[in-house]
């Protein structure tokens, strides 16, 4: 009988984490997905390799730890109800979305897989810090990780197959993420630059519209990777988009993190990111700093490393 696994598919780059490892899960195991409520682009991205659940995410990137607690109230309540017996392995991807279902399904028996960001170096994620004395297994997607949790084992980072060939269409892909990347995109809109294809997450895309007809713009696509593997050079915030762009498609990429984000990785984590995929980091987002970014990083080859997902399936499979 195939192995019967609860993976979450929290948004964003947790996402992508739950699609890097359904992919090598897939004709293996059986998959049910936790997705946040109304968390459309999460259940397009994971419906095709098994059934979904929705559990309320109770802290967006931007809000307070006191913010979250009603909402992780009512998970918890939803996690109860939902998560089942029959199910055998849990896979926490990552973000607050992942605590109360985690929570509940090691209290049902279920071995708990408790997986690290392939952004965080100088510090664990607050959920992976919590979830680490209950789980079976740490999962690491570098080295460098050891010194935060000494625990965990190493696996590689986890990257998504590639969909599409790679090619060279001569655009700049520029994007911010599920949550979007105001300062970044403001930047580049006052930008002489042509050829972009810009997605702007849950930020408007209609003034960047307007003052730039000829671009291609858009909040959402569930075929991401088209526009990744299509691309010239790939502008990102800190987040898995720059692990996909460069190891996925090995596209140049430049990383520009979102000072917004308070709770979140920060600059040493994204220095030290940005030398492990040969990117270029952008400290300040002026017009002048993004220019010489896309001079610079033309010049810039992306690095091979082994594949983490396929490694985390196998121990899945074979050692749980």
């Amino acid at each position: 009988m195939a192995k019967r696994i609860v993976i979450t598919a929290s948004g964003g780059g947790h996402t992508g984490y739950a699609v890097a490892l359904a992919q090598r899960l897939e004709k293996k195991a059986e998959m049910t997905f936790i997705v946040p409520e109304n968390d459309q682009w999460s259940k397009s991205k994971v419906e095709k390799y098994g059934e979904i659940i929705y559990v309320k995410k109770a802290r967006g990137p931007k809000d307070s730890l006191a913010k979250a607690i009603p909402g992780l109230i009512i998970a918890g309540i939803q996690s109860l109800e939902e998560i089942k017996n029959q199910y055998e392995v849990f896979v926490s991807t990552g973000s607050n979305h992942s605590v109360p279902p985690a929570i509940i399904a090691k209290t049902k028996g279920l071995k708990l897989i408790n997986i690290e960001s392939s952004v965080r170096f100088t510090k664990p994620s607050l959920s992976v810090k919590a979830l680490q004395y209950i789980s079976d297994l740490t999962i690491l997607q570098w080295p460098e990780q050891k010194k935060i949790l000494p625990k965990g084992i190493v696996v590689g980072p986890l990257f998504e197959k590639p969909l599409y060939p790679c090619e060279d269409k001569g655009y700049i892909l520029v994007t911010g993420g599920t949550y979007g990347h105001k300062l970044l995109f403001d930047t580049i809109n006052n930008l002489n630059l042509d050829n972009i294809v810009l997605q702007t997450g849950r930020i408007n895309p209609e003034p960047y519209r307007k003052k730039h007809p000829q671009w291609t713009i858009f909040d959402f696509d569930p075929d991401f990777q088209k526009w990744i593997a299509g691309a010239n050079i790939v502008i990102s915030h800190l987040g898995k988009t720059v692990i996909d762009a460069t190891l996925t498609y090995k596209k140049p990429t430049i990383i520009v993190p979102n000072p917004e984000w308070t709770l979140t990785a920060g600059w040493p984590d994204a220095e030290l990111l940005a030398k492990k995929l040969n990117a270029v980091l952008v400290k300040q987002i002026t017009p002048k700093s993004i220019l010489k970014a896309i001079e610079t990083v033309k010049n810039k080859k992306p690095p091979e490393f082994p594949d983490g997902a396929e490694h985390l399936a196998k121990i899945i499979l074979n050692k749980l």
